[in-house]
């Protein structure tokens, strides 16, 4: 059986696990928890010897890296196909995405929300105003990017149909509410699609972000002492 390897607090890992949710490919859940190190226990590293979340193993066909699980699992899954087209030009508008958002949304997102939240929390450190700013910066004109031009004239990144790209932005643009920024405010256009991805995948995105919300709405961005 397909087995998926995941943690919640992992942005890709919650697409994929709301992906798969959604789609109602069956598979075996198999938990990672980031915070134990169980990613660099000996049996992990041989599912991913990067020691990275998420991963799947379908039936001896172990595979890392979330967009190519998403390619994966739409060539090996029918109910998959809807969110990434095979339309060639569709499909083309969805890959566009997936290759700027590395060092865009996800690169920028997560290094405000290691900066301002985790690194304090996980090490007792001081945090870092200078890099918080630096990172603020950058990733506000991200979003910026992200609402004028992906999100222009239309409602969502691909077009008029959500796809994968919009599940993948979404969970990354929810990481930066748990160090206390609102990525929606001022910004329109990007709060009506955020919407609409979270219908799209309700109740799995809810589900998958729970964890989220709990950080979000009890620390309100600062980093506590004690862990969570």
């Amino acid at each position: 059986m397909l087995k998926l390897y995941y943690d919640l607090m992992s942005q890709p890992s919650r697409a994929v696990y709301i992906f798969m949710k959604r789609t109602k490919i069956p598979f075996k859940e198999m938990p990672v928890a980031l915070r134990k190190g169980e990613h660099r226990t000996e049996e992990y590293t041989a599912i991913n010897p990067f020691q990275l979340v998420p991963a799947i193993d379908d039936n001896g066909f172990k595979l890392t890296e979330s967009v190519a699980i998403f390619r994966y699992l739409s060539r090996e899954h029918k109910s998959a196909q809807q969110w990434y087209p095979m339309d060639s030009r569709t499909q083309a508008r969805v890959d566009e995405y997936l290759e700027w958002q590395h060092v865009n949304t996800r690169l920028q997102c997560a290094m405000f929300f290691q900066h301002k939240f985790l690194r304090p929390k996980m090490m007792g450190m001081e945090v870092n105003t200078k890099k918080v700013a630096e990172f603020q910066g950058r990733m506000e004109t991200v979003l910026d990017q992200f609402e004028t031009i992906w999100l222009k004239d239309r409602p969502f990144i691909a077009g008029n149909e959500v796809t994968v790209a919009d599940l993948l932005a979404a969970c990354e643009l929810e990481q930066p509410s748990m160090a206390g920024y609102d990525v929606c405010e001022g910004r329109p256009l990007l709060t009506a699609w955020f919407g609409r991805v979270k219908e799209a995948f309700q109740p799995h995105y809810d589900e998958a972000h729970n964890f989220v919300y709990h950080v979000r709405d009890k620390f309100g961005g600062k980093a506590p002492e004690a862990k969570l």
